[in-house]
């Protein structure tokens, strides 16, 4: 018997595939590129951050106090937290940061969710947050990566995006910038940090991460293969096929708080605005075909925007279960008949125009849809269009009768944003123009209640509101497929509130062991 055993060792070289191309590596205005977020996530620290079920937890926060009314934050800073440089971090780097996010000749995409909250430093370690009224999900924000004051203070605000700490930044996260390679036309092909020995957690295991950037993920795969990288941020289900060296990889199968639906638009469709057809449409929706023909198996059913990763949703109601026969018996209770394939009603037929990007994935979801559709007697065209186009000719004005599309959420859901009334047009998420007074009051309540249990009976009868209305018919939450070879040890991430969060104890993955005695 041996009587040593390996541990974790510092060392070795981590190198990820990543498409896009990184401009700001600045937690203020990372939020719409996973490159720069990915790079900004693992240079930079938050007072909070999320552990390997995506809940959250203290980070440079040391702990926190609420008050009774929900309406004051205090929060103490650890001690002996340093800046990359070497400088100290304090309370007066939170304050100047946030307060930037807050000025909107910053113009940082962070600055609605810092309306109506006052920040200030009492001392160098402690920090006050008074908010108008209580908001339940209010330390989400304070994960937002913090600058140093000391490097920002004398940049103007229209200079701020422009500055060379975007791409040469100074945080406080387990890894420092050190480098990156340009090519002849300015696009940086590699991005290196370094593991900062200084971290006030502890020191990262593995010595270097370089990003290495390209223009699809299937170049990625490609650069994989070639044994470029040794890991890809994300793939899908028909890149995942063209892996080779299947034994050294491993992919993890994470949970992310993004669903798939078809948002219905009764305002523009008479057809969809019959409650009995937006009912059909969910019973004849067989969503285990979508996820099996689409995904390759890797995701989740779903019947509402609750997923069972969050509190209190758990349990199979069968909602999201497949009825063709119950969908046909609904329409045809209600009188539409089949005239050549397709119902009508009072001279309203049962047709309408399926909307939706030209993602591969997507694209091939709405296929099935509407063969899965007409096989009850309903008429879905189905139409593509680019994701710039459709921002502004179908998103911004509302100029669709049915949408299939994304949201991203959070595994502490706050549905406000994408479901109460005040939200229906432009630049709300409300995309199917949903419109209920007891629903605008549930979720408007709910926002204030900080008890977990409590919230939770609120959003149950939102969610009772949503599945008999059924203004959007819910498919399914991808699973999101992180690929890294089995040289990298040490991760144990299963939920994920963005993309970035894979990397939250990437200063315990490693590459290299010593053995010690048992």
């Amino acid at each position: 018997m041996s009587l040593t055993k390996p541990v974790p060792a510092s060392g070795g070289t981590y190198t990820e595939g990543v498409v896009g191309q990184p401009t700001y590596i600045n937690p203020l205005l990372s939020q719409t590129s996973d490159a720069d977020a990915d790079i900004a996530s693992i240079v930079y620290s938050g007072l909070f951050s999320y552990d390997a079920q995506g809940r959250l937890q203290p980070n440079l926060a040391d702990h926190y106090e609420v008050s009774e009314d929900g309406m004051m934050y205090t929060v103490i800073l650890k001690n002996g937290v340093k800046w990359h440089d070497g400088e100290d971090l304090t309370a007066d780097d939170v304050a100047f940061t946030l307060n930037i996010v807050k000025d909107p000749a910053y113009k940082s995409p962070l600055r609605p969710n810092w309306q109506g909250v006052d920040v200030t430093a009492s001392d160098a370690h402690t920090l006050v947050f008074a908010l108008k009224k209580p908001y339940f999900g209010f330390l989400e924000n304070l994960t937002v990566g913090i600058l140093p004051k000391h490097i920002w203070e004398n940049i103007a605000p229209e200079k701020f995006s422009l500055a060379e700490y975007n791409l040469s930044p100074v945080g406080s996260g387990p890894y420092q910038f050190y480098d990156f390679k340009k090519d002849s036309n300015g696009n940086i092909l590699t991005y290196e940090v370094r593991a900062f020995s200084g971290y006030f957690m502890k020191a990262p295991y593995i010595a270097k991460v370089i990003f290495h950037f390209y223009t699809d993920g299937d170049e990625v795969v490609d650069a994989y293969n070639r044994r470029e990288v040794l890991g890809i941020s994300n793939i899908v289900t028909e890149q995942e096929s063209r892996l080779q060296d299947r034994k050294s990889i491993h992919i993890f199968e994470l949970h992310q708080p993004r669903l798939f639906a078809v948002f219905l638009n009764g305002i523009k469709s008479v057809a969809l605005a019959h409650k009995e057809v937006r009912q059909a449409l969910a019973y004849g929706t067989n969503r285990q075909e979508i996820i099996t023909s689409v995904l390759g198996g890797r995701g989740e059913s779903l019947s509402s925007p609750f997923l069972s990763q969050m509190k209190g949703f758990s349990d199979d109601d069968g909602m999201d279960t497949f009825d063709k026969d119950k969908a046909i018996s609904l329409l045809e209770d209600n009188g539409w008949v089949l005239q050549d394939g397709v119902r009508e009603k009072g001279g309203v037929q049962l047709s309408f125009t399926l909307t939706t990007p030209d993602w591969p994935e997507l694209v091939k979801t709405a296929d099935i849809l509407r063969a899965q559709w007409e096989a009850i007697g309903i008429k879905a065209d189905v139409r593509v269009m680019s994701v710039s186009d459709l921002q502004q000719n179908a998103l911004r004005p509302r100029e669709y009768d049915a949408l299939l599309f994304g949201e991203a959420t959070s595994f502490n859901p706050d549905p406000y944003s994408f479901w109460h009334s005040s939200q229906k047009h432009d630049p709300g998420l409300n995309l199917s123009l949903f419109d209920n007074k007891d629903e605008d009051d549930i979720l408007a309540a709910a926002r204030e209640i900080l008890n977990d249990d409590d919230r939770l009976q609120k959003y149950k009868q939102f969610r009772d509101i949503l599945v008999d209305e059924m203004p959007a018919v819910f498919l399914y939450s991808p699973s999101y497929l992180y690929v890294v070879n089995s040289a990298v040890q040490g991760i144990d991430t299963e939920n994920i509130n963005t993309p970035s969060a894979r990397f939250q104890n990437i200063a315990s993955w490693y590459m290299k062991t010593s053995r010690v005695r048992k």
